[in-house]
């Protein structure tokens, strides 16, 4: 019997390893796994290479776990907003390796890498300093940059429902980048709001199937917020 459902989030990150590349759902806060990612603290690796929208905000989620010092370098597009002071302050210490990749570049090399594709030519960054290295042509009169799939040995990602095969929904804004992280990562490991009963999930609304889901953790709603303002008040 097929059942991807772990009792708890320390058992789900139990085995992610020192140097790993770990992508991190969410838009800001929207879609931010930050209990998987407290576990993760909790867990220790350290060394770690961070695939993300961007770097962390205030002192929780992503923030936190750069704070504890366990990120050596992050991919990212919007490394600096204005409650992202933890990443700024390692940065400028030299205490953290920043890779910039545009948004559409970093979405594109994360689905390039889920769908087995070597690498793709676009415009964006062209005859810029992120071009620097990297192969460039000229196509039909425009220059292009050729970039390469970015994979994962790990994916943090939430959703709002699975069932114990794994099959997923999001909900609203919250889905942005979990879907192609799930597919392009070793291991992808999703907390839910809920886990419902094979067959309670609309075949034609799930948005990630089970083939590329690898591990399911239930978060509910209420213990999340309780997560959120004890965080807040410590």
């Amino acid at each position: 019997m097929i059942n991807k459902i772990f009792d708890s989030l320390q058992s789900a990150v139990a085995d992610v390893h020192d140097g790993a590349t770990v992508m991190i759902g969410g838009f800001g806060t929207a879609g931010m796994p930050s209990e998987l990612i407290d576990a993760l603290i909790d867990q220790g690796a350290r060394n770690l290479t961070i695939v993300s929208n961007n770097a962390g905000n205030g002192e929780i989620g992503l923030a936190a776990l750069l704070k504890a010092r366990r990120v050596r370098k992050i991919i990212c597009s919007f490394p600096r907003q204005t409650d992202s002071y933890v990443f700024d302050a390692l940065y400028r210490a030299g205490d953290i390796e920043l890779e910039l990749v545009p948004q559409g570049n970093l979405a594109e090399r994360i689905r390039a890498a889920g769908a087995g594709i070597g690498g793709f030519f676009t415009p964006t960054g062209y005859g810029t300093e992120l071009a620097k290295g990297k192969e460039t042509r000229v196509i039909d009169g425009k220059g292009y940059v050729l970039e390469a799939p970015l994979a994962a040995d790990v994916a943090l990602i939430k959703a709002y429902k699975g069932d114990r095969w794994g099959n997923l929904i999001y909900r609203k804004t919250a889905r942005n980048f979990g879907p192609i992280m799930a597919s392009a990562a070793q291991t992808a490991i999703v907390q839910v709001s809920e886990v419902v009963p094979l067959g309670a999930l609309d075949p034609e609304e799930i948005v990630t199937p089970g083939i590329f889901v690898q591990r399911v953790i239930a978060v509910p709603q209420a213990a999340r917020r309780a997560s959120n303002s004890a965080a807040a008040a410590a």
